[in-house]
C-alpha cells in the first residue's frame, strides 16, 4: 500500500522483515498470557531468541571483491595443477634418458669391420748408383812423371814395358825432349821425320796409337805409349830394343 503523504520514504524490504519480527514476538506474549488464566497479572518475561538475519542482496563492491577472489583461488588452482603436469613430465623424461643410458651402456658396441688394407705398391727399383769417377792419379809433370804414367796405361792395356827399359831408350833417342826432331836422316828426307822423346814417325804413332792419350805425337805420354805399343808388337817389349828400332 503507498501511502498518499509525498514526504513518507518508502519502507524497504529490510524494514519489512524487521517489522514482521516485532509483530511475531508480540503475539507469542499474548498467548502465553491466555494459557494460563488465574495467574498473577505480573507475567513472567518470555527469553526471546535474537533472530539473525541475513541478506542476499550484496553491494556492488562486495560483488566484485568476491568475484576477484574466486578468479584468484582458480587461477591459483591451475597454476599448481600446470606446474605439476610439468614436473612430472620433467622427471618422466629424466628418468627416461637415465634408461636408455643404462640400456646403452649394456648393450655392447659392435667393431665395425675393418676395411682391408689396400695393396702396398711394389716399391720403385732403386736406380743403379752411378759409378764412381776413377781418382785420376797425379803425376810429376817430368820425365819421371811421364815414365810411370805411361807405365799405369800400358799395364792396363796388357802391353808389356819397364821403368828401365823405356827411360834407357828415351835418353839415346832424345836425352829426354819431348819436342826432339830428327830432320836429317832418311826419315826426315822421305818427309816423315822422328819426333818426340822416343823418336817416332807420324804414320807409326797413329798406327799404334793407344786409346785414351792425346793425338799429339809431341805430347810425352802419348809418345811413350805409342812407341812402347810399336817395340811390344816388334820387339816383344821396349826392354829389348837397344838401339835405333
Amino acid at each position: 500500500m503507498r501511502s498518499t503523504t509525498t514526504g513518507t520514504a518508502r519502507l524497504t524490504k529490510t524494514h519489512k522483515i524487521s517489522a514482521a519480527g516485532i509483530t511475531v514476538a508480540m503475539g507469542a506474549a499474548a498467548v502465553a498470557m491466555a494459557v494460563t488464566p488465574g495467574q498473577a497479572t505480573e507475567t513472567p518475561s518470555i527469553a526471546v531468541k535474537p533472530v539473525a538475519w541475513t541478506t542476499t542482496d550484496l553491494g556492488a563492491h562486495d560483488h566484485i571483491t568476491q568475484q576477484a577472489k574466486t578468479t584468484a583461488a582458480d587461477a591459483a588452482e591451475a597454476k599448481k595443477k600446470a606446474d605439476a603436469a610439468a614436473k612430472a613430465k620433467a622427471d618422466k623424461a629424466r628418468a627416461d634418458q637415465q634408461a636408455a643410458s643404462r640400456s646403452q651402456a649394456r648393450t655392447p658396441v659392435k667393431p665395425a669391420p675393418a676395411k682391408p688394407a689396400a695393396p702396398a705398391k711394389p716399391a720403385a727399383p732403386a736406380k743403379p748408383a752411378a759409378p764412381a769417377a776413377p781418382v785420376k792419379k797425379a803425376y810429376a809433370d817430368n820425365l819421371d812423371g811421364w815414365i810411370k804414367e805411361s807405365l799405369d796405361i800400358l799395364k792396363s792395356k796388357n802391353i808389356p814395358a819397364t821403368y828401365e827399359g823405356i827411360k834407357r831408350n828415351v835418353m839415346r833417342e832424345s836425352t829426354g825432349n819431348p819436342r826432339a826432331i830428327n830432320d836429317w836422316d832418311i826419315n826426315a828426307a822421305n818427309g816423315v821425320p822422328s819426333k818426340g822423346l822416343l823418336q817416332i814417325i807420324d804414320p807409326t804413332f797413329k798406327a799404334y796409337h793407344v786409346e785414351g792419350t792425346s793425338w799429339d805425337p809431341y805430347d810425352p805420354v802419348a809418345n811413350i805409349t805409342a812407341s812402347c805399343n810399336y817395340a811390344a808388337d816388334k820387339y816383344g817389349s821396349m826392354d829389348n830394343v837397344n838401339s835405333a828400332y
